[in-house]
């Protein structure tokens, strides 16, 4: 059984960063892409960015793009999410979305094409 983790969030001001992590224990599970989502109160889960680890590209919901990056430590099997001048807008629950095997492009905004969710860490940015 895979089990995800997600750490790091926190309250934070207007312009601070944060970085979250997210970590897979459990069976042996070697994430081809990740994603990550978030979902504020009342809203639906939104996507937020995607990373391709073997052809090295990333996309990113135009919210964040600028701010907001990924990286891994493989000897870990951890995944990083670092968000930089973080703005109120970006106040959430924040999930990672490891796949073993990579989505169409046009797929990959979709959060129920993910089939690994962790119970995700709480980001708040005060104005």
């Amino acid at each position: 059984q895979v089990q995800l983790v997600e750490s790091g969030g926190g309250l934070v001001q207007a312009g601070g960063s944060l970085r979250l992590s997210c970590r897979i224990s459990g069976r042996t599970f070697s994430a081809a892409v990740v994603a990550w989502f978030r979902q504020a109160p009342g809203k639906e889960r939104e996507f937020v960015i995607y990373r391709d680890w073997s052809l090295g590209r990333t996309h990113y919901a135009d919210s964040v793009k600028g701010r907001f990056s990924i990286s891994r430590d493989n000897a870990e099997n951890t995944m990083y999410l670092q968000m930089n001048n973080l703005k109120p807008e970006d106040t959430a629950v924040y999930f990672c979305a490891p796949r073993i095997n990579r989505l169409a492009i046009t797929a990959i905004r979709s959060p129920e094409n993910y089939n690994y969710w962790g119970q995700g860490t709480q980001v708040t940015v005060s104005a």
